[in-house]
């Protein structure tokens, strides 16, 4: 375990772990990156979000986007800077690093409206994280979130975010910092949200397995329709 005796330690070394989940972790699991990083704006936690204040590292969390490889045929949006280990006093690559977790978007085609969907879910992870909504839990496998509209620019099926455990990539990572989860996001419809709800999720991505819906996100495919819905 490396020592942080001194600020100047400490933040050498958050900066190593930082560097390593995104310049040799990320390439190692998705490929090349493909632009730079599409950050948080201060403007989206005031604006959309109605938030008075917030903490100025929030504006270090961004979106990576990388495109498709000889291995994966989608183009692919990851979250960076929830795993970071803002708040530690000191290196402990035992515990949950920072909030745990970072989520990952497939998409069929390179989109802007999905680097935004991904930036709003990672804001609302980090102000559920620190109590900005009191009584209401960190999002985990199988919550929806609504959209309040198509999930894309024009006519879309699709009016939800399920998160769910990715089936092409490790569940779990490490850094010195410790460890956290990936979480898939998948866009679904509101019949679909509404059938997780009478079955569980898991139900509901047995059914989107089934049909190839899963995990890439096709905002023009069709709804796939149950008894249940």
């Amino acid at each position: 375990m490396p020592q942080t005796d001194t600020k100047q330690d400490w933040q050498e070394w958050f900066e190593r772990v930082w560097e390593h989940r995104e310049e040799v972790l990320y390439p190692s699991l998705f490929g090349p990156g493909n632009r730079v990083i599409f950050p948080i704006q201060a403007e989206m936690l005031t604006g959309l979000f109605k938030q008075e204040s917030f903490d100025p590292s929030w504006l270090h969390h961004g979106v990576f986007e990388f495109a498709p490889t000889s291995a994966r045929d989608s183009w692919l949006y990851v979250t960076s800077g929830m795993s970071n280990d803002w708040e530690a006093d000191r290196p402990d690559p035992s515990t949950p690093s920072g909030l745990g977790c970072e989520f990952v978007f497939e998409t069929t085609r390179q989109s802007e409206w999905a680097i935004l969907r991904l930036l709003h879910l990672m804001t609302f992870q980090i102000l559920l994280c620190h109590g900005r909504y009191p009584g209401r839990e960190a999002l985990s496998d199988f919550d929806r979130i609504p959209l309040r509209g198509p999930i894309c620019p024009g006519p879309s099926a699709l009016a939800y975010l399920m998160l769910a455990p990715p089936s092409r990539f490790p569940r779990a990572a490490r850094l010195d910092s410790g460890t956290f989860d990936f979480h898939q996001v998948i866009g679904i419809s509101e019949a679909e949200a509404a059938f997780a709800r009478l079955r569980d999720g898991s139900a509901l991505l047995e059914l989107l397995v089934a049909h190839d819906y899963f995990p890439v996100t096709d905002p023009d495919r069709k709804e796939v329709r149950t008894d249940a819905t």
